[in-house]
């Protein structure tokens, strides 16, 4: 049955029915042979750790709270070792068939105030994929675990050899790109 609405009709038709907590920003029409998860050619997750004191109970849902600092700058230097064509078998499992190999084209760490957000960018992720690195990073901004380690860790491609996973609660998809461009709009963008 073909859809005889406006596009903005549908979206707050959407909305109306979701949990506050949940928004669709924007909608586009798609061919029938589109799959919103196959045709994605790059996903990028942001996560979100903050160093203070006192826990703030406002960013308790949407950030990673650490009462001491972390060396940033290490943290920084094992993640670029991430960047490339690489087996990431030591950070996650395939959520479809074998492989365990992904393309990272981006990982970086920004401060912004007494935030860290840690940002991947992949062509595909396993799972936990972004939660395990982020623990792994962690612990190297810790000292709990050296730069060499980290490397050493990441090519052995063991599951046993990551560090602990982030929690759940950081973690947030910032952005999904196809081939061709979807939507007029891409929300987050600017915040790349």
């Amino acid at each position: 049955m073909a859809w005889e609405h406006q596009p903005d009709a549908l979206l707050r038709a959407i909305n109306a029915h979701l949990p506050p907590d949940i928004a669709v920003q924007a909608i586009s029409e798609v061919g029938l042979d589109f799959h919103p998860r196959f045709d994605a050619i790059r996903r990028t997750y942001v996560y979100r750790l903050y160093s203070a004191l006192a826990l703030d109970p406002l960013r308790n849902r949407y950030a990673w709270h650490f009462r001491q600092s972390l060396s940033v700058g290490d943290m920084i230097t094992a993640a670029s070792l991430l960047i490339g064509e690489h087996d990431f078998a030591t950070f996650g499992q395939p959520t479809q068939g074998t492989s365990t190999v992904r393309q990272a084209y981006r990982a970086t760490l920004e401060s912004i105030g007494d935030e860290l957000h840690v940002t991947i960018e992949a062509n595909a992720f396993l799972q936990r994929m972004v939660r395990s690195i982020v623990g792994t990073l962690v612990e190297v901004g810790r000292g709990k675990m050296c730069i060499a380690a980290f490397h050493q860790a990441f090519q052995a491609a063991d599951r046993a050899q990551s560090g602990p996973s982030a929690p759940a609660h950081g973690l947030r998809l910032a952005a999904v790109d196809y081939a061709e461009p979807i939507f007029d709009i891409q929300p987050d963008r600017d915040k790349r």
